[in-house]
């Protein structure tokens, strides 16, 4: 039987949800692995909107659970509803939907708050020692709810303007975790705490590049599982 793998959604695009690309690269890589996957986000409002377009935000009211579930076809749940006991793994895909919905890191950094139900759901899986796969910005998660832990965003410093976001390494750093230097097309392995990590589109890359870095996150979640 394939694993059974539950994949955590914050919206939907790059900026106010769930990365598109991440979350679809996901997807195609579980499939391949014939893992069965179902798909959850939160049912609250977002924390804002942004016009795509333009870069700028808009005045209208967006919910996280139903903008998610254009990406999920329609075939999504309230993330309240997950039971980790019923699945076998965890992967959370990245975007600015993670930092600004799932918890408040786009506004406090390292002092933010996690949703109680991404908590409750990293814990649960954590304790039942189940594997969470995080992508780009999402293993700040990790970061913030298990202190010690290793994970990756890419590289602390800007190599040749590709990481332009390194200072999250040092943050991560500082919540007394420990931040692994990965390219684009890796991924990192915490086999204490079962969790794997690659940077995504923290990286500035090709997006077959980062396609396949997360193809190897998704491969590693699989073999824990």
């Amino acid at each position: 039987m394939g694993k059974r793998v539950a994949l955590v959604l914050a919206g939907c695009g790059v900026f106010d949800g769930s990365e598109i690309h991440e979350a679809s690269a996901a997807l195609v890589h579980l499939s391949r692995g014939g893992a069965e996957v179902k798909i959850f986000a939160p049912n609250i409002e977002q924390r804002d909107v942004v016009n795509h377009l333009k870069g700028s935000p808009s005045e209208e009211k967006r919910n996280v659970l139903v903008e998610s579930a254009r990406l999920a076809r329609g075939n999504i749940q309230d993330l309240a509803e997950l039971k980790a006991s019923e699945f076998d793994a965890v992967i959370f895909p990245g975007g600015f939907g993670v930092a600004k919905n799932l918890c408040s890191w786009a506004v406090d950094g390292k002092n933010c708050t996690v949703n109680e139900h991404v908590n409750s759901t990293l814990q649960a899986f954590h304790s039942a020692k189940k594997p969470i796969g995080l992508c780009c910005i999402s293993p700040v998660l990790a970061a913030k709810v298990f202190p010690g832990c290793e994970v990756t965003v890419g590289q602390d410093k800007n190599i040749d303007g590709r990481f332009p976001d390194a200072e999250t390494a040092s943050a991560i750093t500082e919540l007394g975790c420990k931040h692994i230097c990965k390219n684009v097309n890796e991924s990192h392995v915490d086999k204490a705490n079962k969790i794997v990590t690659t940077c995504a589109f923290m990286c500035k890359a090709p997006l077959h590049e980062i396609f396949d870095g997360i193809g190897t996150m998704v491969q590693e979640v699989l073999k824990l599982a």
